[in-house]
């Protein structure tokens, strides 16, 4: 074993029992720090990297076990080997164990033996470190990966969330804004960072369902008749068809979306008539956002509204169509609402 480097702290009240401990520590090519009071020891360790603690037992009685005990706390890693006469009781053995003793060598400590244990010690150090080493490789490549899953789930949510841009042929940003626009208000509503997360996420399907519906419906100009209308209605409870079986925190929430999305704050929406707070509040969150955007941007049928009229809208509808709380905060994030328009034109 190359000990090139490797420092050993020897801690004994005999002076001639540490020059013998230094001189079985040179010849295994080993640096030795020498201290008569383990206080000293433990100072002189505040500023320097041990790879190994030799001890004498005399040294470690009385209040000194505390010291030790300190010791194996803060540098859980440096084996510390005492040094025992004889005779030393196996009361005393175990109390060193228990404080956190390595191994043991008897006195008058044999030059090879010293050497036999001694190297087993600095094996097992260096073992433990390159074991810790690993191991916090292993975790950064875990997160590393994990956070590449992560990217590409969120990337393939963000293309399985355009698809019904793509078949309404407008890829205006529309789920995009959308997104932003309820993370903002889910924020201002007081849900936790990850809950935001999951609603920015989610609500970019919140209009899934669309897949199904035939193109001479969504594409229609002007507006629909009733049975047109029927048959439009159908996409929220489709998007939660295409979404429910998932086990993506994500799918799953915008499975709850999809089918919430159009239920109204009075009881007057579809598809089941849910009222008020019985809604979930990402539905609620989205059914703002989502009607904001749209009247606020051309569609088959209408001219863009001014952000202003758009404003006035939710403000008449708060209570009926929409939660009045989150129509509040709408308003007072309605800076934020506009950048973003202006970010995702």
């Amino acid at each position: 074993m190359n000990t090139n480097g490797m420092k050993i702290l020897s801690i004994d009240e005999n002076k001639d029992k540490l020059l013998l401990i230094q001189d079985y520590a040179k010849s295994l090519s080993l640096d030795v720090d020498s201290f008569e009071k383990i206080k000293q020891a433990l100072t002189s360790a505040q500023n320097i990297n041990y790879d190994l603690v030799i001890l004498d037992e005399v040294s470690a009685k009385d209040n000194n076990w505390e010291l030790i005990k300190a010791f194996r706390f803060k540098y859980s890693a440096v084996p510390i080997i005492v040094l025992i006469e004889p005779d030393t009781s196996v009361d005393l053995q175990v109390k060193a164990l228990h404080f956190g003793a390595y191994d043991f060598l008897n006195k008058p400590v044999n030059s090879s033996l010293f050497q036999a244990k001694v190297l087993n010690a600095l094996k097992l150090k260096k073992a433990e470190a390159l074991l810790k080493d690993e191991i916090v490789l292993l975790e950064n490549e875990i997160k590393e990966a994990t956070q590449t899953f992560k990217d590409s789930e969120q990337e393939a949510l963000k293309i399985l969330g355009i698809c019904a841009e793509y078949k309404e042929h407008k890829m205006s940003g529309h789920t995009l804004r959308v997104a932003h626009y309820s993370k903002v208000l889910a924020k201002a509503a007081g849900l936790n960072e990850k809950i935001q997360d999951v609603v920015f996420h989610a609500s970019q399907f919140h209009d899934l369902g669309k897949l199904g519906i035939e193109e001479s419906i969504l594409l229609k100009e002007g507006k629909l008749n009733e049975e047109e209308l029927e048959i439009m209605k159908t996409h929220s409870r489709l998007g939660y068809d295409i979404l429910k079986y998932t086990q993506s925190a994500y799918l799953k929430a915008g499975a709850v979306i999809s089918y919430s999305h159009h239920e109204k704050y009075d009881g007057s929406g579809y598809p089941i008539g849910l009222v008020g707070e019985t809604i979930p509040i990402p539905g609620r969150i989205v059914a703002i956002a989502e009607v904001f955007d749209a009247v606020t941007h051309d569609r088959p049928y209408a001219k863009a509204w001014s952000i202003e009229e758009a404003c006035q809208l939710l403000v008449e509808e708060k209570g009926r169509y929409f939660d009045p709380n989150l129509v509040d905060l709408f308003m007072e994030n309605l800076d934020e609402m506009k950048s973003i328009q202006s970010k995702f034109p």
